[in-house]
């Protein structure tokens, strides 16, 4: 990283810095991508900084008597700064006891104003007011410039002043991300460390931003953001940023900052700069960013409603792309295009109004970082702020209490510090700041999101929290579930931490501390066929990655570039809701097959799968796995049981899979290490799976084998339906012994597949959507598995059913009563009168039915119409009964069809 060599060079041959004596330094807050500490006191407070900007270089030091304390220091300083040796330094004249130290060693000074043809300019930061401009150009233009100072005697005599905006020195070195600040540093003795320094107590905010807020909301009461103009989040994580507009748990759509001379205002929707309603607030905002100038206003061509509104500010508000001549520029996140002018612009003290939301490009772009990718986050993110591709509800807001955000409020930084004490220190958390650990870790993940390694801040943050990580995350599993927000921050955390790493592996055994050691197999080779409709296909290759392990996948060439991926895991499912967590709530990484060669890992390792996009056809082409571990992995045929018992069943990997012919299923090896006949349950479920193609009215060879995955936890209830089905591991021996489900049944599983039958054309949500599933239950278990009535499932008794009918009729036939096993009745009196034939052919019809009503009612009405051509019988008087509401025109459509007269439920009526 490139810091890290001009932290080397600037600090080369310093051990220690000893900063006691008289001379008391103020805190420097650094912002932006290249400012960078050089000395940090044990409070984690800045005391010297360093930083770029255009083609010059700056340092900073926290007070100008370290000009001559520290000759070392200011020699190296200055070679860092000059672009070639040879060069001039200028220094201020009241400053002559620096040239003295710097003429020892042969470094031309002049005593003076800074002037073209210097190299490098030293000047304390109390005199440059009237020159601050020349020093600007003079650094962009490739200048470097030391400056040094303190501010906390400035801020005492000008009490009412900024001093983020108004103290001389920031004036200058504000735009290269330095700030003074009214703080006292705390002196002492401090070792000069290798590399540049960080602390956890560094992270806070840098400014108390009340008077801001009081400009800012003067006259707001409320933020009025209802109607279809959805906002994203927006997360506030600078030193120099802050929320102005939140909702009641802390989430903010609207906020500030401090960038260099200039400020920025971010709005997470566009359509809210052409508000009336938050007409006040913008015309405060156009104050704030404006500083006094009243200069030009110029808005972004597209906003024509933006300018009617802020034009009511009484600034000269232009419809225009952007100019440097411009006072505050308007416009909105979605184009990049002008990013580092508008950046500059910014810096040397314009103003910026930005709108705009991202889940719309999160949602488009599906996989890809928001953070890193968006555009107006390439704008955003050094500027301390990001929009996020999450939603907020539109609704109305009030405005904050500004004393109550300040000092309570939600900010990523200020709440990151007080974790850090909490785990450091053990200092106890309030029950608010318990309540906000979770958006911490959101935030936390969404900053180590951002991937920018060779950045000061970012490089600082990963340092930090893999001290945290390293304090100690909790053994996540059944035997040892999270329970605490304070644990489940830990655990995502280190998860997201290992993921951008520059060192996971010194990571992974303070988040997995018993990883076995599994024997592994080189250069796999694994031969890929594929033909997708629409939808992606898991392919599985009988592999596994332990956790943290790494490998090379070789890719054919016809699959590179073409949207093919590889997945690590099989347990797909976010609990990150439930309360208590048996696993980590996202074990499964994806890659994107994009090279020749693609290296893959995942913390929680995991089988390996390659991922065949939609429409897809490839016929036998290999990929080639570096390193891998066997899995248990038996393909009807392919594999012969012999094999099977003999050698595969007992591979290494802790998962297995069995695939047949129309079905996958994963699971814990320990499941299926005594499995002697997988034919025999290959032999099960290819039965089950063609008698639920049969009943379907579809081919018996499914297009993609459905996938069964048994986890330790699932997202919701104890099964649901999907791709893959996912179940809890308790139930997986049901999934190979056929004994028992011959004996048993196995109602839980096959109505899951049942769910991935239905279809919305013969659904009518939300009453048959844990109904017409069990179709398919009923139809295997009598079938196919011999299991009738109450032997299939206790709630399909005689009795269970008489009562049902019974109080559904006594309680007035109320649709809202009409779902699950009551609404089941009404299909299993159908299939004992007409069969399940009568079943197959409805269905059939519908596959080939167009323009079907979106609505329930519509939807009741042609399955009624449907059904009774099928069994040629009016069954409207049927559907009646049961409460239906079956139109005059079903009616007649059928008309010619003798009634269905003597149905079951009559005897109800």
């Amino acid at each position: 990283m490139a810091c890290e060599q001009d932290y080397y060079t600037i600090m080369c041959g310093i051990q220690e810095l000893d900063f006691r004596a008289n001379a008391v330094p103020c805190d420097l807050v650094l912002i932006g991508e290249h400012a960078f500490p050089l000395a940090m006191n044990l409070r984690g407070q800045v005391l010297m900084a360093a930083s770029r900007y255009g083609k010059g270089r700056v340092v900073v030091l926290g007070h100008e008597e370290y000009l001559t304390r520290f000759p070392d220091l200011i020699k190296n300083a200055v070679r860092w700064l000059m672009p070639c040796t040879g060069g001039i330094v200028g220094i201020q004249k009241s400053l002559c006891s620096v040239a003295a130290n710097l003429n020892y060693c042969s470094i031309k000074t002049e005593l003076g104003d800074v002037r073209s043809g210097l190299a490098v300019y030293i000047t304390d930061a109390y005199s440059v007011d009237n020159c601050a401009k020349d020093l600007i150009a003079f650094i962009k233009a490739g200048g470097g410039l030391i400056m040094a100072g303190q501010a906390w005697h400035w801020a005492a005599t000008h009490p009412q002043e900024n001093t983020i905006k108004n103290f001389p020195g920031n004036k200058v070195c504000s735009v290269a991300g330095i700030y003074f600040t009214k703080n006292y540093g705390k002196v002492g003795i401090y070792p000069v460390p290798r590399q540049i320094p960080y602390s956890w107590l560094a992270v806070s905010t840098g400014k108390d931003f009340t008077d801001d807020l009081h400009v800012l909301l003067e006259g707001v009461s409320e933020f009025d953001i209802q109607g279809e103009a959805v906002p994203s989040e927006v997360m506030v994580h600078g030193p120099l940023a802050f929320p102005i507009a939140v909702t009641p748990d802390g989430k903010a759509f609207i906020a500030g900052a401090y960038y260099g001379q200039g400020r920025v205002i971010l709005l997470s929707h566009e359509s809210y700069m052409d508000r009336d309603s938050l007409s006040t607030f913008l015309i405060n905002a156009l104050k704030w960013l404006d500083q006094d100038r009243k200069g030009v206003i110029g808005i972004l061509p597209s906003l024509q409603a933006a300018q009617t509104v802020l034009s009511k500010s009484g600034l000269d508000c232009q419809l225009t792309g952007f100019r440097e001549d411009l006072s505050i520029y308007v416009c909105t996140s979605y184009s990049d295009a002008q990013c580092a002018e508008i950046q500059e612009f910014v810096a040397e003290g314009g103003g910026l109004m930005i709108g705009g939301h991202a889940w719309y490009w999160a949602q488009s772009y599906h996989g890809g970082n928001v953070m890193t990718e968006y555009p107006g986050n390439h704008i955003l993110n050094k500027m301390g702020l990001s929009l996020l591709g999450n939603t907020l509800s539109g609704e109305l807001y009030k405005a904050p209490e500004i004393e109550q955000i300040c000092k309570e409020g939600y900010h990523f930084r200020k709440m990151l510090h007080r974790f850090a004490e909490h785990v450091h220190l053990g200092q106890k958390l309030t029950n608010r700041e318990e309540s906000s650990l979770k958006q911490l870790g959101n935030d936390c993940a969404s900053y180590l999101h951002m991937r920018c390694h060779n950045r000061p801040p970012y490089t600082s943050m990963v340092a930090l929290l893999s001290d945290i990580v390293k304090l100690g995350v909790l053994q996540v599993s059944s035997n040892s579930p999270v329970k605490s927000a304070k644990d489940r921050l830990m655990l995502h955390i280190a998860t997201e931490l290992y993921k951008v790493s520059p060192e996971p592996d010194a990571l992974l055994p303070y988040i997995i501390k018993d990883r076995a050691t599994l024997p592994t197999v080189s250069n796999a080779r694994v031969w890929i066929s594929a033909k997708t409709e629409g939808w992606d296909e898991w392919i599985s290759t009988g592999l596994y990655l332990s956790p943290g392990m790494k490998t090379c996948i070789t890719v054919p060439p016809e699959i590179i570039e073409k949207n093919w991926q590889v997945q690590l895991g099989c347990q797909t499912d976010n609990i990150g809701k439930a309360e208590v967590l048996e696993r980590a709530p996202v074990v499964h990484e994806r890659f994107p097959l994009n090279a020749e060669k693609v290296q893959v890992c995942n913390l929680w390792g995991g089988l390996i799968y390659v991922i065949a996009p939609p429409h897809s056809k490839v016929d036998g082409v290999e990929i080639v796995v570096q390193d891998a571990v066997q899995a248990p992995y038996f393909k009807s045929g392919e594999t012969s049981v012999t094999d099977w018992v003999d050698r595969i069943r007992q591979a290494p990997a802790p998962w297995a899979e069995l695939e047949f012919e129309n079905i996958i299923m994963t699971l814990k090896s320990e499941f299926i290490r005594k499995l002697d006949r997988p034919d025999a349950v290959a032999k099960l479920w290819d039965t089950i799976m063609r008698s639920i193609a049969d009943l379907a009215a579809k081919p018996g060879k499914f297009p993609r084998k459905e996938r069964f995955v048994a986890d330790v936890q699932i997202s919701a209830g104890f099964m649901h339906a999907g791709y893959p089905i996912m179940m809890h591991d308790i139930s997986a021996p049901e999934l190979v012994d056929v004994q028992k489900a011959y004996k048993d049944g196995l109602w839980g599983q096959i109505h899951e597949l049942g769910h991935n039958q239905q279809r919305g054309v013969w659904e009518f949500p939300p009453h048959t959507t844990e109904c017409t599933c069990n179709l398919w239950s009923l139809y295997v278990h009598e079938e196919v598995l011999g299991l009738n009535g109450g032997n299939a499932h206790p709630d399909i008794t005689l009795k269970n059913r008489q009562d049902r009918i019974k109080s559904y009729c006594d309680g007035g036939k109320d649709l809202e009563n009409w779902s699950v096993w009551t609404a089941l009745e009404t299909y299993m009196q159908l299939q004992e009168n007409f069969g399940w034939d009568a079943f197959k052919k409805v269905f059939a019809l519908y596959h080939d039915m167009n323009e079907v009503p979106n609505d329930n009612e519509g939807k009741m009405n042609l399955y009624a119409e449907t059904f009774s051509k099928v069994v040629k019988l009016n069954l409207c008087p049927f559907f009646k009964a049961w409460g239906w509401p079956i139109q005059p025109d079903t009616q007649e459509k059928i008309s010619h069809l003798p009634e269905w007269s003597d149905h079951p439920v009559v005897q109800y009526t």
